[in-house]
C-alpha cells in the first residue's frame, strides 16, 4: 500500500476530555490480524498502522465532544451558584426587612381571640410546651433541633370568619387535631421524642425533656402531621381567587338540584395565611391542598341541620351545620350538644380557630413571609439542582479519564509499528 521505505509519522498533540470506548468493536476482528510482517494485512485490507491513525482520530474527536460536555456542566453549577448567592442575599435583605415590620406589629392592637393563649391553657400537651417555650425563650427554642422544620400548630394555621363555623369545625376534628404539631417532613419530626433499647418512649429526652425543664409533664399521645407524607389535592384552584381555593363542585341531589342550604366545602371556608398559600413543601403545594385537604377533604358546610339532613343523598365525606349538627362521613353522625357544666374545663380544652385580623401592618408582614417562603423553597430546589449538576460534572469528568487513558494507548501502539518502519531490515 505504501512504497518501501516510506516512513509514516503519528505523532499527535497531547489533548485533554472522555465516553464510551466502542471503537475494537466496531471494527472486524480478521482487519487486524497481521498477514505479512504486522505493517500491511495479506488480503488488502487496513494496515495496523492506518488502524491506529483511524482509531486515534475517532478517539480524539469523542474526547472534544467529551469536552464540551464537561465545560457545559461546569457553565452550568458557576450559574446555579451564582443563582444560590444572589437568593441568599434576597432573604437576608427580607429578613431585616420582616424584623422592622415585626416590631411594628407588637405595638398594634389585633382583632379577634388570641389562639396562642388558647394552646398555653393545655400545659401538658406538646403543643401547649412548644408554643411556651417559642413565647418565652425564643432565642435557645430557635436552637433546638425539634423546632426545625415546624410549621405551627392547626389551629394556629388558620382563620375563620364565622365564630360558629369556628366553632363547628373545632368539634368536627376534636381537640387532638387542633393540637397537632405540623412539620414540613419525617425528618424534621424525629427529634421530637426518643426511645430506649427496649422501644419505650424516653421520659428525660427530647420534648418530654424539654416539658420536665418547665416543670411540665406531656400527658397521653399527641398527633404530628407531616405535610411532605400527606397526599395532597392535584385538581384545580378557583381561577383568580387570592386565597387559591380549591375548585370542588358544588353537590347535587339524585333529581339533578344542588342541595339547598350549602354554603360550602370546609377546606375552602379557612382563610390561611398568604406566607401559607404557597411553596410550603418541596413539591411547591400550600397548606390548603395538604394539610386542610387531608383534614377536611370534600366536608361539606350547610347552613342549618335541616338542610344538613336534606342533602344526606349527596354527602359523601362529611357535612357540618352552623347550629352544631356533625355528620363525619356517610352512616356515621354526631349528635347531642357541647358540654358546658364545667366552665373552665370548657375554656380549657376548647381551641378554635380565631377570627381574621384587619391590621396592615400584619397583612403586610404575612406577604413578606410568603415571599420569604418562596425564597426558601427556589433555594431548597436550587440547591437540589446544584447536586445533581455536580454529579452529572463528576461523572463526565470520570469518563474523560478513561477514555484519556485509551487515546494515550492508542498513541502508543501506533508508535510501534512506525518505529518497526525506521529500523534496517
Amino acid at each position: 500500500m505504501y512504497p518501501t521505505g516510506q516512513q509514516m509519522s503519528f505523532q499527535k498533540a497531547p489533548f485533554a476530555v472522555q465516553v464510551p470506548s466502542t471503537m475494537m468493536q466496531e471494527l472486524d476482528p480478521k482487519e487486524t490480524s497481521s498477514g505479512g510482517g504486522g505493517t500491511q494485512n495479506g488480503g488488502g485490507g487496513m494496515s495496523q498502522a492506518e488502524f491506529a491513525l483511524f482509531n486515534s482520530d475517532r478517539l480524539q474527536s469523542d474526547l472534544q465532544v467529551m469536552g464540551n460536555k464537561i465545560k457545559q456542566h461546569e457553565d452550568n453549577v458557576k450559574f446555579l451558584k451564582a443563582q444560590k448567592n444572589k437568593l441568599d442575599e434576597s432573604i437576608l435583605a427580607l429578613q431585616v426587612h420582616m424584623s422592622k415590620l415585626h416590631s411594628r406589629s407588637e405595638n398594634t392592637n389585633l382583632q379577634g381571640e388570641d389562639i396562642n393563649e388558647q394552646i398555653l391553657r393545655h400545659v401538658n400537651s406538646a403543643a401547649g410546651v412548644l408554643s411556651y417555650v417559642q413565647s418565652h425563650h425564643y432565642s435557645q427554642a430557635s436552637q433546638l433541633d425539634m423546632t426545625n422544620g415546624v410549621v405551627g400548630v392547626v389551629a394556629k394555621l388558620g382563620k375563620v370568619n364565622d365564630e360558629n363555623l369556628s366553632q363547628v369545625l373545632s368539634d368536627y376534628l376534636g381537640t387532638r387535631s387542633m393540637l397537632a404539631l405540623v412539620y414540613k417532613d419525617y425528618t424534621s419530626v424525629k427529634p421530637l421524642e426518643k426511645y430506649n433499647n427496649q422501644g419505650n418512649v424516653d421520659r428525660n429526652g427530647a420534648i418530654h425533656g424539654l416539658a420536665s425543664s418547665i416543670g411540665r409533664t406531656i400527658e397521653g399521645h399527641f398527633d404530628v402531621i407531616c405535610l411532605e407524607n400527606l397526599r395532597p389535592y392535584v385538581g384545580k384552584c378557583i381561577a383568580g381567587d387570592p386565597q387559591r381555593r380549591l375548585d370542588l363542585p358544588n353537590p347535587k341531589l339524585p333529581n339533578g338540584e344542588y342541595a339547598s342550604g350549602f354554603l360550602g366545602y370546609a377546606v375552602n371556608m379557612i382563610q390561611i395565611d398568604p406566607a401559607y398559600l404557597l411553596c410550603v413543601t418541596s413539591y411547591g403545594y400550600g397548606l390548603r391542598e395538604t394539610l386542610f385537604y387531608s383534614l377536611f377533604s370534600h366536608l361539606q358546610v350547610y347552613k342549618t341541620r335541616v338542610d344538613m339532613i336534606s342533602a344526606l343523598p349527596c354527602i359523601t365525606e362529611g357535612a357540618v351545620s352552623l347550629d352544631g349538627g356533625i355528620i363525619r362521613k356517610s352512616g356515621i353522625f354526631t349528635l347531642g350538644i357541647r358540654s358546658v357544666t364545667n366552665a373552665s374545663f370548657s375554656d380549657a380544652v376548647n381551641v378554635r380557630f380565631a377570627k381574621p385580623t384587619a391590621s396592615q401592618t400584619t397583612d403586610n408582614y404575612s406577604e413578606a413571609e410568603r415571599q420569604m417562603n418562596e425564597l426558601r423553597w427556589k433555594k431548597e430546589k436550587t440547591l437540589e439542582d446544584i447536586k445533581r449538576a455536580q454529579v452529572l460534572r463528576d461523572h463526565a469528568l470520570y469518563n474523560f479519564g478513561k477514555k484519556k487513558e485509551e487515546f494515550v494507548r492508542c498513541l502508543a501502539q501506533s508508535s510501534y509499528p512506525n518505529e518497526q518502519m525506521k529500523s534496517p531490515r
